[in-house]
């Protein structure tokens, strides 16, 4: 399965999960607490806050060589937009890929989707963890703060 032939299969439209595919076209849902999507709100917020150009978008979909990967929260510059806007998932990732990590995932997960980011084009990845701690990557290391958003808090209050 492909990621249009999953965005237009009637069975899979009211899945009350995020889903992803593998390198094998397998579909991976991925359950969500409350807490995961108040921290993507958040996140989503800040980026609108913080940022004047582009476009913040929840749960975007990035073609990756291991399947579609979906961020919990991306934000991409109008000029990136503009060339895949009508794609049904991003041939080219987003700026900036977020992910807020739930008690399922592990650390190896989230160094394979930071890799999967970074060779589709991403220049950062960040990881929220369950206590709302930030960390921000780019293609050599973590960073201390974001260089894209240098006013980025390291910690997300979360009620």
């Amino acid at each position: 399965m492909n990621w249009e032939q999953a965005c237009t299969e009637p069975h899979l439209k009211n899945l009350p999960f995020k889903i992803e595919l593998n390198q094998w076209g397998q579909i991976v849902m991925s359950p969500v607490k409350l807490r995961h999507s108040i921290f993507q709100g958040k996140i989503l917020r800040l980026l609108y806050k913080l940022l004047d150009k582009g476009e913040a978008i929840p749960e975007c979909a990035i073609r990756t060589k291991n399947g579609t990967k979906v961020a919990d929260v991306a934000w991409i510059s109008a000029q990136r937009l503009e060339a895949v806007k009508y794609e049904s998932e991003c041939s080219v990732a987003p700026e900036i890929c977020a992910e807020v990590m739930s008690a399922s995932n592990t650390d190896e997960e989230m160094a394979e989707k930071r890799a999967l980011y970074f060779e589709a084009g991403a220049s950062e990845v960040w990881i929220c963890d369950e206590q709302g701690n930030m960390a921000f990557y780019n293609r050599e290391r973590e960073l201390e703060t974001s260089l894209l958003v240098s006013d980025f808090p390291k910690e997300i209050d979360c009620p």
